[in-house]
C-alpha cells in the first residue's frame, strides 16, 4: 500500500488534520514525508491511531500513551497499567451506578420533597463525604 496524505488520513481515522499534527508534535505518530506541503504517512499510521483512540477512551493522557511507544515506536503495553486502569474504570462503574440509581429513584420519589426522602438524602451524604465522587473530567479543574 502506498503512503497516506494528511487529508485520508484524517478521514479514516476520524479525527481532523489538526488533531495528526498535535500528535506529531507530543511524539505519538511521525510521517514518512511530504508531497509538496501535505504530510504523508505510512499505512501503519492507522493503527497507532487506533492504539491512541482505545487509550484516550480508556481514560489515559496522551503522556500515558506516548510511554506505550518508547524507545522504539513500537507498542509495548505495560500489563500491571492496564490492569490498573481496569480496576479504576470498576471504581468509576460502581460509583456511576449508585448515582445512576440515586437519580432514578430521586426521580420517581414519591416523597413530597427531595430533601425529605431518605435515599436521596444518603446520596447527598456520600456526594458529600467523597464517596460518590464525580467522572474524573467533570471535577473543577480536571482538564
Amino acid at each position: 500500500m502506498t503512503d497516506l496524505d494528511i487529508a485520508e488520513v484524517a478521514q479514516r481515522a476520524g479525527v481532523p488534520a489538526s488533531t495528526l499534527r498535535f500528535y506529531e508534535e507530543k511524539g505519538l505518530i511521525t510521517p514518512v514525508g511530504r508531497r509538496g506541503l501535505r504530510r504523508q504517512y505510512d499505512p501503519g499510521v492507522l493503527e497507532r491511531l487506533a492504539l491512541i483512540a482505545l487509550g484516550r477512551t480508556a481514560g489515559f493522557s496522551l503522556d500515558e500513551i506516548a510511554r506505550v511507544f518508547m524507545p522504539d515506536q513500537e507498542p509495548h503495553l505495560d500489563r500491571r497499567m492496564l490492569a490498573a486502569k481496569a480496576e479504576e474504570l470498576d471504581r468509576q462503574i460502581r460509583e456511576l451506578g449508585v448515582l445512576r440509581d440515586s437519580l432514578r429513584h430521586a426521580a420517581s420519589c414519591p416523597a413530597p420533597r427531595h430533601m425529605e426522602c431518605p435515599t436521596f438524602r444518603r446520596l447527598l451524604e456520600a456526594t458529600a463525604s467523597g464517596a460518590v465522587a464525580p467522572p474524573r473530567k467533570w471535577a473543577p479543574g480536571s482538564r
